[in-house]
């Protein structure tokens, strides 16, 4: 039994035993270098996110809590949290804005009207400015503008004045025709006699539309530089251009027609 004992310590010497030991010894200490090592780069890989996150790179953080009431933040905006606002903040935790929800169709075709009419009427308010230092411009007094409505209804007047004059031919014709109808009384008047008097009358009723349409242009005129006038008289006092949106003011399609 002891010669077999020392047979068996004969097939191991001390010196193998001992380098598999130390062979052990150095794989444990490389797996833990490499254990070291790999906890290394996902440690700076966080600690970079981190930074990434809170400078945002420049584009701030971004904050919320979705629909499950689970709290996100990214250096953009986050996918999760679309449907209701998110924060925005700075590096040092100040809140630089808050992002709006996104809207749905509808709600975005309201906003896209909101839009429309903001811009229509800040075009209008603009277009209301130019327009009330054109006029004090136009016309720096009272004076001015009233040589500027006399103006406008003189060649109304000339017109008037014109047809009146015609009429009282016409007038004057007509008496002459009149006069050789009583050679033909109860008789049928002549056809050229007849044709006389129907056009004389047709042309005398055209010179009248004629009259009353340049009156009734008067008095469309008279009404616009009223209007202008009164407009002008608050200007005059200092009103600022534009503020008086809510006075009577001219129409462009009477200012074009003067």
């Amino acid at each position: 039994m002891m010669e077999t004992k020392m047979s068996f310590n004969a097939s191991r010497p001390p010196v193998v035993a001992s380098t598999r030991l130390a062979q052990r010894g150095a794989r444990g200490r490389l797996q833990a270098r490499s254990l070291r090592a790999g906890l290394a780069a996902v440690l700076t890989g966080l600690g970079m996110m981190s930074v990434m996150a809170a400078g945002g790179q420049g584009g701030g953080i971004y904050s919320c809590v979705d629909a499950s009431g689970k709290r996100h933040t990214s250096d953009r905006p986050i996918p999760e949290c679309l449907d209701r606002e998110q924060r925005v903040l700075n590096r040092d935790g100040s809140q630089r804005q808050v992002m709006p929800p996104r809207m749905n169709a509808e709600e975005r075709a309201a906003e896209e009207e909101r839009q429309r009419q903001r811009a229509q009427a800040e075009a209008a308010r603009k277009d209301a400015i130019r327009r009330d230092r054109n006029l004090v411009l136009r016309y720096p007094n009272e004076a001015a503008h009233q040589r500027a409505r006399e103006s406008a209804l003189d060649d109304l007047r000339k017109a008037i004045a014109s047809s009146e004059r015609q009429v009282a031919q016409l007038q004057d014709e007509r008496k002459g025709l009149q006069a050789e109808t009583e050679f033909y009384k109860g008789k049928r008047l002549p056809l050229k006699l007849k044709s006389q008097l129907d056009a004389n009358e047709a042309q005398q009723q055209a010179q009248r539309d004629i009259i009353h349409n340049q009156q009734a242009e008067m008095g469309r005129i008279n009404a616009f530089y009223d209007t202008e006038l009164a407009r002008l008289r608050k200007l005059w006092a200092g009103a600022a251009p534009g503020s008086l949106e809510g006075e009577p003011s001219p129409g462009a399609a009477a200012s074009a027609g003067r």
